[in-house]
């Protein structure tokens, strides 16, 4: 069974960081490419960061300078380090595994940018 489990989400004040944490069960996680979604209240998911199994990396503008993404792969693990944080960085972010025609979900971590 494949299991991938967000952490690191919580509360913090605008220009602040926080790093968020994927751990994989279940796949062959070298193999896969990794990203970073969010999705906040009345908008459409969007993907934040992704990193292939090169350790190729993209993001999406809004992030760009600010967030960083990156995996361990003897940890099967992805991370998002997210820095000078803003409100409209307030969502819940997902984790994504994908490998050719398998696509797998976690349950996500809200993350909430408010003074």
């Amino acid at each position: 069974q494949v299991q991938l489990v967000e952490s690191g989400g919580g509360l913090v004040q605008p220009g602040g960081s926080l790093r968020l944490s994927c751990a994989a069960s279940g796949i062959r996680f070298s193999i896969y490419t990794m990203g970073w979604y969010r999705q906040a209240p009345g908008k459409q998911r969007e993907l934040v960061a992704g990193i292939d199994s090169d350790g190729r990396t993209n993001y999406v503008d809004s992030v760009k300078g600010r967030f960083t993404i990156s995996r361990d792969n003897a940890k099967n693990t992805v991370y998002l380090e997210m820095n000078s944080l803003k409100p409209e960085d307030t969502a819940v972010y997902y984790c994504k595994a994908s490998w050719y025609a398998r696509d797998y979900w976690g349950k996500g971590t809200l993350v909430t940018v408010s003074s």
